[in-house]
């Protein structure tokens, strides 16, 4: 079996590259490019291994302590076991996907192409950033929408509603005399009524009148949050499993 070292080396160099940068996109961790570089140059000697005689363990503890030091060398001692363990997560992810999209065995009898493993070289170059990322994208998107959930316990004439909601920054919605700002609740949300105050709002091309009612408290994530109002939506909302949306005058509080 022929063993092209310096293609080897290079896909390493490539794919540790990837996952470094995925690791410092995903944390925001301010390393530069030159680190980055010598960290996926020290990690490309990994493929040492194939020439050394290691057991399961040594060979396990070997590429732990070659993990360690590319780290460290990225991205310093601070946070070292964040970092060492997203580095490993994208790394898993990226294996699995990679070998979902192994296609050697389809081409391997392929006339147009001599070497099949050429068709995988291209692929890895190709969909590896692709692969990290989509996943950077959609942990941001989930740790935003994480961030923006919160529980929200609302008592009206002694009784408490508890809720989820998710934070709005469009929701600029306020009581135009007291300046209050109006927390929107699901329209099949049952309350036990007071008076209800009917307040004049304008969105965009839209405008109208939103009842709302005063709570005699609002407490968000054990925060309790005074001079609100609740605001009975006119439409379902069409959210994930949220039923409260929270305006946007609450986003300083709450994060």
């Amino acid at each position: 079996m022929k063993i092209y070292l310096d293609v080897v080396f290079l896909i390493n160099f490539f794919i540790d590259f990837i996952l470094l940068y995925g690791t410092k996109k995903i944390l925001k961790r301010n390393t530069s490019l030159k680190r980055l570089l010598l960290g996926s140059f020290i990690g490309s000697f990994t493929i040492l291994y194939i020439f050394l005689e290691l057991t399961t363990i040594k060979l396990l503890i070997y590429k732990l302590i070659m993990s360690i030091l590319i780290i460290i060398t990225t991205f310093g001692l601070k946070n070292i076991k964040e970092n060492l363990i997203y580095f490993y997560i994208l790394s898993i992810i990226l294996g699995g996907s990679m070998y979902l999209l192994d296609i050697t065995k389809i081409y391997k009898n392929t006339v147009i192409v001599n070497n099949p493993y050429i068709i995988n070289l291209i692929l890895i170059l190709i969909i590896t950033p692709i692969i990290i990322i989509l996943y950077i994208k959609e942990h941001k998107n989930y740790k935003l929408n994480i961030t923006n959930k919160h529980l929200v316990e609302i008592v009206i004439n002694e009784e408490t509603l508890t809720l989820e909601a998710i934070l709005d920054t469009g929701n600029n919605l306020i009581d135009p005399y007291k300046k209050r700002p109006i927390i929107l609740i699901d329209k099949q949300i049952e309350l036990k009524r007071k008076q209800p105050i009917y307040v004049p709002y304008k969105a965009l091309n839209t405008k109208g009148v939103i009842k709302c009612i005063s709570p005699d408290k609002v407490t968000i994530n054990n925060k309790e949050f005074k001079n609100c109002l609740i605001g009975l939506s006119k439409d379902k909302f069409s959210l994930n499993g949220e039923s409260c949306i929270l305006p946007n005058k609450f986003k300083e509080d709450l994060c």
